[in-house]
């Protein structure tokens, strides 16, 4: 009796393996309920009425063995040559499980374990059972744009069970409209609206930074941008400035959903699981409030100064044949605290340590500055912004080196229900999901010479460097799901930068290891990074602001 039950054990593992491989769950709670009773339920059905052989021990032997057989079905064919993506080169780890990927993700250096995959496979590398990862930039192009590929599975639920739905979660006609409302809150009148809260925030920030000599200017900043997203957002709430600190956690709250986001979306299919834990279900619960509370402050108090960005995404204009409700415009306000607020912090960080770690840029960049913006100019005049070649290479080679987005925010896929997709000339079979390693596609040597270098006159005309191809440079995406703050964030890093350079003589603190601090940057969906200790010295009169 014994050996029909583990046969039958055997035979049950296979049997859900080619069930579920040809009828792939939308969550784990049906497989894992079916995980949980069929042991028992074999050996009841075997044994029948014999309770005498129905024991604990032999119950554990059923599981092993029903498991062992499901495990070692599903990983032999997912590494063999009947799987639809062994065309595909990667390490055997990676093709026989995602739990990898996961590990890579847990300690926050994924996308550069997967710049390494890249640099041994090739521009095509499998990353999972059915990921790819893709550097080929004729491919991204292709994914990315119109009529591309579409959200990959985390996004479509992260939209049903996590958050009220939003834009980054939002799909097909849904995300249309929510593009071009958010098209019409950035566009440049609008943007206009909003310049005196750059200036009113990256004022105080200079004020605040005189008061201190040394500081870890990655955390001011971080400040700056979540008071500059708060009022823009939500009509002012945060004044971390003013308090020298994050003093409703805004950011520590942020960077737990992210984080946690991140490793989930490596395992999509755990997320209806997951909810159903108490404490990720609550913390869930309280993150939503937050934002609720926000908009309802808001929707009180009005707008810090004139039109914010709350005034298009809650339609006090009317515009709009539905206007939303009171939930879905906190969700979508707060997707731009979350998008605006630390990846241009992250980038302005990032620009710093760069200059600084590279003197004879830093010196021309200021020297730049100084002869465009005289003194009694304004900082933030964007028309003498356009003057600052420079600068704007800096800023882009600091987004080349250091995307706000490493894995470019998430992956596109082949819909299952849909034929299999030819993308730059190869095929990917139904199921296939994709990402964009962007921080591979920034260093690879086939769009840019010296790519790990920075060199911003590779942005100027002038440049005589060998290879140089825009079209690989992707900081914000590219496409219908590109980031829409864009300009705004370019308008708010000259500004900043210009405000900063003009106002301080910087260098690294005494004792501050300036490289080393690269070693802290770790992708938590966007990227995050240790602090930047520098020391501020106010410069003469005649070349401040």
């Amino acid at each position: 009796m014994h050996s029909s039950v583990f046969l039958w054990a055997v035979v049950s593992g296979l049997v859900n393996h080619v069930y579920f491989n040809q009828h792939e769950p939308q969550s784990a709670i049906l497989p894992f309920i079916l995980l949980v009773i069929e042991p028992p339920a074999l050996m009841a059905l075997i044994d029948g009425a014999n309770s005498t052989s129905f024991n604990c021990l032999r119950l554990l032997y059923t599981y092993a063995i029903f498991l062992s057989s499901l495990s070692l079905s599903i990983i032999l064919y997912r590494i063999s040559p009947f799987h639809p993506l062994a065309q595909y080169p990667g390490p055997l780890i990676s093709k026989a499980t995602r739990l990898w990927d996961l590990w890579n993700a847990y300690g926050g250096r994924k996308y550069l374990y997967h710049s390494r995959l890249h640099e041994m496979y090739g521009p095509y590398v499998r990353t999972g059972p059915n990921e790819i990862s893709v550097t080929d930039i004729d491919a991204v192009t292709q994914i990315l744009r119109h009529g591309g590929l579409g959200k990959g599975r985390f996004y479509e639920r992260i939209g049903q069970d996590y958050t009220p739905p939003a834009i980054i979660s939002a799909l097909g006609e849904v995300h249309t409209a929510k593009r071009r409302v958010w098209d019409r809150a950035l566009n440049p009148t609008a943007m206009h609206d909003y310049e005196p809260l750059i200036v009113k925030r990256a004022t105080q920030l200079v004020s605040r930074l005189k008061e201190h000599g040394t500081v870890d200017i990655g955390c001011w900043i971080d400040m700056l941008t979540f008071d500059i997203m708060g009022d823009l957002a939500f009509g002012g709430g945060f004044e971390m400035l003013r308090e020298g600190r994050d003093v409703n956690g805004v950011g520590e709250r942020i960077r737990a959903f992210l984080t946690a986001g991140n490793l989930l979306a490596q395992i999509p299919w755990i997320m209806k699981p997951v909810g159903f834990i108490p404490h990720v279900g609550q913390a869930a619960k309280e993150f939503d409030k937050f934002a609720q509370d926000l908009a309802i402050q808001r929707a009180k108090n009005g707008a810090a100064g004139g039109k914010d960005l709350w005034y298009h995404i809650a339609d006090e204009a009317d515009v709009e044949q539905e206007k939303p409700t009171l939930q879905i415009a906190a969700a979508d306000s707060f997707v731009a605290v979350i998008a605006a607020s630390d990846t241009t912090a992250y980038t302005l960080t990032s620009a710093i340590w760069l200059l600084l770690s590279n003197p004879e840029c830093y010196q021309r960049v200021q020297q730049e500055i100084d002869s465009v913006i005289a003194n009694g100019d304004d900082p933030f005049d964007a028309n003498k912004h356009r003057e600052l070649h420079y600068l704007s290479g800096c800023i882009n080679e600091t987004l080349r080196l250091h995307p706000a987005l490493p894995s470019n925010g998430g992956t596109r896929q082949v819909r299952l229900e849909q034929p299999g997709r030819f993308i730059a000339g190869r095929y990917f079979p139904p199921g296939t999901s994709i990402s964009v390693a962007t921080h591979s596609i920034h260093r690879n040597l086939d769009y840019f010479s010296h790519p790990d270098r920075f060199l911003p006159e590779r942005w100027l005309a002038s440049s005589k460097l060998e290879k140089h191809e825009p079209s690989a440079f992707i900081p914000f995406s590219l496409g219908p799901a590109n980031c829409a703050g864009q300009k705004f964030a370019m308008r708010e890093m000259f500004g900043v930068l210009c405000v900063l350079f003009k106002s301080f003589e910087m260098k690294f603190a005494d004792g501050f290891d300036g490289e080393e601090w690269p070693e802290s940057i770790k992708e938590i969906y966007i990227a995050a990074r240790g602090p930047l200790m520098v020391t501020l010295t106010p410069r003469s009169h005649e070349n401040q602001v």
